[in-house]
């Protein structure tokens, strides 16, 4: 299985007093972590130290400990990739945060515990009108939707998006931005209660594909153009359907595989119906471009304190429930994304 989010190994560094963490140290069942005491993180030059109260939860972080993702750190790790918190120590050499702020931080791993280690440069001030819990789960989901929409597909208004997993949330992200990037927003769900959430957040056309054909509905609803844009991020027959039911100069964006099946593209379909296939890898784009990274996080939050988007948050759970959050996100039973709380 694979996921397009951020992945990179983890740094090693220097330690002092104890904390509570998540902590994994071999390859196994979600249900296997454990809250353990580990040396708390002491900020080197460049990074930071936060104080973390919110940590969000994704769909990578349980492949990640079944040693089911492309990223396979040495042991023990601590998973858990977007934290938000108040900065309690600063390193040598960074200026633009200092330490009693709020900030919402990429943590790559590290997260699920009361402090972590950042690189200076993946962590960004968290205004005040935004609860921790939300900035919290800002990061990858919203920051994947956004970098999918506006760097890949480059989604023009007017357009017609189809969202895949739409109550999710990665999903829902795409959907809120998909709606303030002027889109035409279908969702498909796999419950009338999820295809709610996704209407209550921006979504146009409502597609529930365990009660209809869905290549057929997409076909229909779309007058037999297809989608000019689909964010599929669930694999499988959902995949399959989406790829048959592209506009012509379509961009189908390839996000993940929820679903758990990693689906065989047949090629001749771009061919014939002239449009592109585009991963989404959102980790390596903040790597390969961290400018348009940081202008994208910043355009997110003017967007989020403006009410155009939103992060809605399932479920808050403490740091001794990680498996729980954990087990709920793997089993697609989140509607929003789910938080935990050291």
């Amino acid at each position: 299985m694979r996921f397009g989010f951020f992945a990179e190994h983890i740094e090693k560094t220097e330690y002092g007093e104890k904390m509570k963490a998540i902590v994994c140290e071999a390859f196994g069942p979600v249900d296997d972590l454990r809250v353990k005491d580990v040396a708390d993180p002491v900020a080197k030059p460049g990074h930071v130290v936060v104080d973390v109260q919110a940590a969000g939860v994704n769909f990578p972080d349980g492949l990640l400990v079944q040693g089911l993702y492309q990223m396979q750190p040495d042991f023990p790790f601590i998973p858990g990739n977007e934290v938000a918190g108040i900065v309690c120590e600063v390193g040598e050499g960074v200026s633009h945060v200092k330490e009693g702020q709020r900030v919402i931080a990429l943590s790559n791993l590290g997260g699920y515990a009361e402090k972590v280690a950042v690189k200076a440069s993946h962590v960004m001030p968290l205004p005040d009108p935004i609860h921790v819990n939300e900035g919290a789960a800002l990061v990858t989901a919203h920051a994947t939707a956004h970098h999918a929409l506006k760097q890949r597909a480059k989604l023009q208004p007017g357009e017609t998006l189809v969202v895949t997993g739409a109550a999710g949330g990665t999903g829902l992200a795409a959907v809120q931005i998909g709606k303030t990037m002027g889109a035409n927003v279908i969702a498909v769900c796999s419950t009338e209660e999820k295809l709610a959430l996704a209407k209550e957040y921006g979504a146009d056309v409502l597609i529930n594909y365990k009660d209809k054909d869905l290549k057929e509905t997409l076909k229909e609803v779309t007058g037999g153009k297809g989608a000019d844009v689909i964010y599929e991020c669930v694999g499988g027959d959902t995949f399959h359907a989406c790829s048959r039911s592209m506009a012509w100069e379509g961009r189908l964006l390839v996000v993940g595989f929820a679903g758990g099946e990693i689906p065989k593209f047949p090629v001749n379909l771009a061919l014939v119906k002239g449009y592109s296939v585009m991963g989404v890898f959102w980790g390596s784009f903040t790597q390969h471009d961290p400018k348009g990274f940081a202008e994208n996080m910043q355009e997110l939050l003017t967007w989020y304190v403006q009410g155009k988007v939103k992060v809605v948050v399932d479920e808050a759970l403490p740091l001794e429930q990680a498996t729980k959050a954990m087990t709920k996100v793997m089993n697609r039973e989140v509607k929003g994304k789910m938080v935990i709380t050291p």
